[in-house]
């Protein structure tokens, strides 16, 4: 349905973007959150889970953090994190809630103060993966706020063995860029009646987003 891989830049001018998608992949990415927004069913909840490392929910910004993803994020929309979800009597499982969500934000360790660079564990990237093609996914960026993973620049590093992953946020990305728009479209509540045709435009995994995928 999309795609978040993007290749590195050949030139460091390249790095100053709105976008680094190209045009066809914003159109194709607006038009997948746009079926999202119309199979949404009338009342039914909308979960959002941010997902971060251990040192990042323990740094004292993170209940500030926190706080601006869930304004950001449409007023109706459930925000989950590790420590919400995740207890001694219900250890980490993240095909289950993978399957119970409808987006992710992601928040990785900022390269520098200032920086647009972000890194993320491996834990981090599988979740990004296991949703990248079927659910809106956000980048928090700390001084730019969410953005679309598909707007973002990746690169999968490997030092040590263990695949990571590195988002770069675009330097001229605008809040009201149309991704974003329709990503938050997606997350938001049902509007109003939706048509059979409008439904049956959705994919068959993303009609129905809060049962739990056949194993």
């Amino acid at each position: 349905m999309m795609s978040v891989m993007h290749a590195p830049p050949t030139d460091s001018q390249d790095l100053d973007v709105e976008s680094f998608a190209t045009p066809l992949q914003q159109r194709r990415f607006a038009t997948a959150m746009q079926r999202l927004a119309a199979s949404r069913t009338p009342g039914a909840p909308v979960r959002v889970y941010v997902s971060a490392a251990p040192r990042t929910v323990d740094n004292p910004k993170w209940d500030n953090w926190l706080a601006q993803i869930t304004q950001d994020l449409p007023d109706s929309a459930e925000v989950l994190h590790y420590r919400s979800v995740f207890t001694d009597d219900q250890p980490y499982d993240w095909d289950t809630v993978a399957g119970e969500i409808d987006g992710l934000v992601v928040v990785g360790k900022q390269k520098r103060a200032g920086s647009r660079v972000y890194r993320f564990g491996p834990v981090a990237r599988l979740e990004l993966r296991s949703l990248i093609a079927q659910k809106p996914v956000l980048l928090y960026a700390h001084s730019q706020g969410l953005i679309p993973v598909i707007d973002c620049q990746s690169q999968v590093l490997t030092q040590g063995g263990t695949p990571r992953l590195k988002l770069i946020a675009p330097k001229r990305w605008n809040q009201e860029s149309a991704t974003l728009q329709a990503a938050l479209r997606a997350l938001g509540p049902a509007q109003g009646e939706t048509t059979e045709e409008e439904r049956t435009v959705a994919p068959r995994h993303l009609a129905h987003p809060f049962v739990t995928p056949p194993r």
